[in-house]
């Protein structure tokens, strides 16, 4: 695309005239109305969909569109708590968390332990990822949103190594507009439209968030635009994507004591009202498919800025990274087996600085050894190939072996633009033994990792048995690699990996998984802030979730109990001990999401949902705790006409007063507080 034209989308969303503007546009688009004949639907769901990939040997949840819209969640948490085994933590704003069959993982490198994904295309390159990447997709108006449980990079690659989530995005149809409006200033209007003319099918949809914030200081604005155009060009099915995404938010810290989240005059402030994130993003793709061929070419380009209060001195961050790629794969049957072999190339350039503005204050310690000044400047290319394939041979007109292999290949090329070492900026040394920030040589690293699945199907009518034996692997993220702490010259560092056997059953009413995992390889940071890999985890748990239908009313569940612990010895970064046995911090052995749905009429719904996180410890030592929560929801939705509709959400019914997030660390317990009860009104018009 040309940068004029990325610039001028950028422009649009950035303006405080987006959402009037948008609306212009897929009017523009609901002009072509007055097409020639229109053309056969042409978007193959299966080459945006990881499910597809998957089968029924494994574990997965889809959300599709009228679920996404009835749910009108403000936060992605609200929308992913229905699926088992997953916990996205509440942050500020638009900031989370994730864990999938895992524990709430921090640290620069954190967000490599889970793959997210658009049409089957990750957010974001191999290496370079964002702990808060699902707020660059648009999960608002998603068709489906896809959820992998276990490890994944047999099929999907690194970072997919407790599981994946996967954003396929619409090509909207008609026209329609969405309105509404709830406490604290929060405002939200979606637009979209589509129409056919000729050959070409285009769609846009457009979504616009503000907010003033519950705690003092966090509001937020957020837009996300995504144009889908299909074709058909000399016999290939083509589908052209368009994503871009923008938000400028004010960012709450920790509120600190014990159980704080539930004291009403500390709940609602925020100590660090300095504290912003401004970041959009962009990606283009393609998927191309004829016969037994599928293409996916993409690019993708995003920056971001942010203050880290929560580290002393509050050093400014700026990154971004430019990258681009190709997906090929082929699909070949015979008598009793279906093979598909792929190969994956892709290349990114990407920077990182880190700048000090004010000098620190604190302790001497503090002081001394956290300068301020510019603290790291690094350029890093990457490139990363990969071979695949994925088979499936029928024992039966009942049973079927899966097995896939994956072989990658990850390259860094890191150049340092600063000074070498952890000195101040100016080359003078600090007291203490030497600054904190470590500046590692100029250097090359390159990572070659397996994945393998093994698994088999065996059909009962309408009810599946699976098992399956399935590693995972997440190589370093440029951050472990580069950004380095306490003199610590040169992290070397391995692949982690997980190893995974699953056994479940599936019937159209009921699925339950059980697993055991371990992970080998662990990166985390030790009580000298160097940054290793030799840290062990065992995790076990069975997932259900279920549906029943009673006349007019549904039942359903998604609810999981799992343990996460290590299984090594290591004073850690804090001081913490980590002892052989202790369960991970922020991993509730708990968590579930129960909802009943009553059809009242044919044009009056309400659902009941109740929200449920367990108890969990919340340091690595086990000496702190977090009681968990229960939240009660409640939605409601009335056909006016065929074409309007209004809805109404209640949000914590009850007023319980809980915290998105609880943490602790320098010593004290510390909180992000939850809102208390929500109510928002909408309507939504939909002229098809």
């Amino acid at each position: 695309m040309p940068r004029f034209t990325l610039w001028l989308v950028l422009m649009i969303l950035r303006s405080k005239l987006c959402t009037p503007v948008a609306i212009l546009v897929l009017l523009g688009v609901a002009n072509l109305a007055n097409a020639e004949a229109p053309i056969e639907e042409v978007v193959v769901v299966a080459s945006s969909s990881i499910q597809a990939r998957l089968g029924d040997t494994g574990s997965s949840s889809v959300l599709f569109a009228e679920e996404i819209q009835s749910i009108g969640a403000t936060h992605i948490n609200e929308t992913l708590a229905r699926v088992p085994g997953v916990w996205i933590s509440r942050g500020s704003g638009q900031e989370h968390l994730s864990a999938i069959r895992s524990a709430v993982y921090t640290g620069a490198g954190a967000c490599g332990e889970f793959s997210f994904l658009e049409n089957g295309i990750p957010l974001r390159p191999a290496g370079f990822c964002n702990i808060n990447n699902l707020f660059e997709a648009n999960t608002e108006q998603a068709s489906a949103i896809e959820v992998w449980r276990g490890p994944a990079s047999a099929v999907l690659g690194g970072n997919a190594l407790h599981g994946a989530i996967n954003v396929v995005t619409p090509v909207p149809e008609g026209l329609g507009i969405s309105v509404e409006g709830g406490p604290y200033d929060f405002y939200r209007t979606q637009v979209w439209g589509g129409a056919e003319r000729g050959e070409h099918k285009v769609g846009a949809s457009f979504v616009s968030t503000s907010s003033n914030g519950y705690r003092d200081d966090t509001g937020y604005e957020q837009q996300k635009l995504h144009v889908a155009h299909v074709t058909e060009v000399a016999g290939w099915q083509m589908r052209n994507s368009i994503t871009a995404t923008n938000l400028d938010q004010d960012t709450g810290g920790f509120v600190r004591g014990f159980e704080a989240y539930d004291d009403g005059d500390l709940r609602d402030t925020n100590p660090n009202p300095e504290a912003y994130r401004e970041a959009w993003s962009f990606r283009a793709s393609s998927q191309l498919t004829k016969d037994a061929w599928v293409l996916k070419p993409y690019l993708r380009r995003s920056q971001m800025r942010f203050l880290q209060h929560f580290l002393p001195g509050q050093p400014l961050e700026e990154n971004e990274q430019t990258s681009g790629g190709l997906i090929a794969e082929r699909t070949y049957e015979f008598d009793s087996v279906d093979f598909v072999a792929g190969t994956h190339v892709e290349y990114m350039t990407g920077a990182l600085r880190e700048f000090q503005a004010e000098p620190t204050t604190g302790s001497a310690f503090l002081v001394a050894t956290r300068p301020s000044g510019l603290h790291y400047d690094y350029d890093v290319d990457s490139w990363m190939a990969a071979a695949y394939y994925n088979l499936t041979k029928s024992l039966s007109e009942r049973s079927r072996l899966v097995h896939s292999l994956r072989l990658e290949h990850l390259e860094y090329d890191y150049d340092n633009n600063h000074l070498v070492g952890n000195t101040r900026d100016d080359g003078t040394n600090c007291g203490f033994g030497g600054c904190l920030y470590t500046r590692p040589a100029s250097r090359d690293d390159s990572f070659t990792n397996v994945g393998v699945r093994f698994g088999f199907e065996t059909d009962f009518e309408d009810d599946v048995l699976y098992g399956t034996i399935s590693t995972g692997f997440r190589p370093p993220q440029a951050t472990e690699l580069y950004r380095l702490r306490g003199g610590q010259v040169v992290a070397d560092l391995d692949s982690e990996e997980l190893s995974s056997v699953e056994i479940g059953y599936k019937t159209p009413f009921i699925q339950v998984a059980m697993f055991y995992e371990q992970t080998r390889n662990l990166i985390l940071r030790d009580s000298d802030a160097f940054n290793i890999s030799n840290g062990k985890t065992d995790s076990f748990g069975i997932e259900v979730e279920g549906v029943i239908e009673l006349g007019k009313h549904t039942l359903s569940a998604a609810t999981t109990f799992a343990r996460h612990q290590y299984a090594f010895d290591r004073m850690a970064d804090g001081r913490e001990t980590i002892e052989d046995g202790n369960e991970i911090d922020t991993a509730p052995r708990w968590l579930g999401n129960i909802r009943w749905r009553t059809d009242v009429s044919e044009k009056l719904s309400s659902e009941f949902e109740l929200s449920i996180v367990g108890e969990h410890y919340v340091n690595a030592a086990n000496t702190a705790e977090y009681d968990g929560h229960h939240v009660l929801n409640w939605r409601g939705q009335y056909q006016v006409s065929e074409n309007l509709v209004t809805y109404v959400r209640l949000v914590n019914v009850l007023d319980e007063r809980y915290a998105d997030r609880a943490d602790f660390a320098f010593g004290s317990y510390r909180y992000f507080p939850a809102m208390p009860r929500q109510l928002y009104l909408g309507l939504r018009y939909d002229l098809q």
